[in-house]
């Protein structure tokens, strides 16, 4: 009898782990089937002469390099500021449900955070254009009237549709992403850490940063990394949002400098046929390009930070 459920729990194992192994290949199988498929359909527009290109009206003349590369500078541009915008909130957020908040308050204002992810992207897109926009309009103007001698707060005009105004929705779009990973790895902090802190003669906050904020670094790495490649890709609300612009521009409150890769393709694609098809894929490996280095940098830092030991 036992030789015979040894038996059964050696075959049950051994079919565990083939698919497990079969799920991990997939992954690998759809990625390089992804990468494929977009060289092949961007190859057209990444060999055609200049004068197949000009027939495409909206590139106006341009190469492939020099129209995506303004298209790449806006997709990074709008999402880092997103990133500097939402992390601290995040962090904040994050160890105030994890340290500092009464426990029924802390699970409330989880489920709060956690419900925010659910929206879709269009509804953002309309509560940007059609409520935040009208609230952050004095801020803006107080920008361009106080500080409009710094060239990146020069030349904003009514209504907000700039750089600046996408980078605010993207940064409420990834916070419940940002802050529910934040959370998790501040309360997998040791409670041993925390307690031999206080017992020092440490405060609450500098309990959390002597011992919560360091074990946690490399989990906020990946909490950050994955907004970034949230913000990265979002299509709808930037593209409802953004006044679209083909510039290489620092200027963050003027309309019509910038636009990002995936609302170029949202914006352009029902036109397109034929090379300007394959023109607009030429712009998505791109974006996937960059979303891929953006991961692998990311594994280079967790990897690097071996006392956060759910990282890798």
């Amino acid at each position: 009898m036992f030789l015979r459920a040894s038996g059964t729990r050696r075959i049950a194992d051994k079919v565990f782990h083939g698919l497990s192994a079969a799920a991990g290949l997939t992954i690998l199988v759809v990625l390089a089937a992804v990468a494929v498929f977009l060289v092949l359909r961007a190859w057209p527009a990444l060999t055609a002469s200049d004068d197949e290109l000009a027939t495409i009206s909206w590139l106006r003349g341009a190469s492939i390099a020099e129209y995506v590369g303004p298209l790449v500078f806006g997709t990074l541009l709008s999402a880092l500021l997103a990133l500097v915008i939402a992390v601290p909130l995040s962090v904040g957020i994050a160890l105030f449900i994890s340290h500092y908040a009464p426990r029924r308050a802390a699970q409330a204002l989880g489920y709060v955070i956690d419900l925010l992810a659910a929206i879709p992207s269009v509804v953002y897109g309309l509560w940007g254009a059609l409520w935040l926009s009208g609230v952050l309009d004095p801020v803006f103007r107080w920008l361009t009237d106080v500080l409009g001698g710094v060239p990146v707060f020069e030349g904003y005009a009514a209504p907000a549709r700039n750089v600046l105004m996408a980078a605010t929705v993207l940064a409420v779009m990834i916070l419940p992403i940002i802050t529910a990973v934040a959370r998790e790895v501040f309360l997998q902090t040791p409670r041993l850490h925390e307690e031999a802190a206080l017992a020092l003669g440490a405060t609450r906050w500098e309990m959390v940063r002597t011992a919560v904020l360091p074990f946690g670094r490399s989990g906020l790495v990946s909490a950050a990394m994955l907004g970034l490649g949230r913000a990265l890709g979002e299509t709808m609300a930037v593209l409802m949002i953004l006044s679209p612009g083909y510039l290489f521009s620092f200027f963050l409150l003027k309309p019509g400098q910038h636009q990002t890769i995936a609302a170029n393709i949202a914006a352009k694609f029902p036109e397109a046929s034929g090379l300007s098809v394959s023109v607009l894929i030429a712009t998505g490996l791109a974006l996937f390009v960059i979303t891929f280095a953006v991961n692998m940098v990311a594994r280079w830092i967790i990897a690097r930070r071996a006392e956060f030991s759910g990282a890798s």
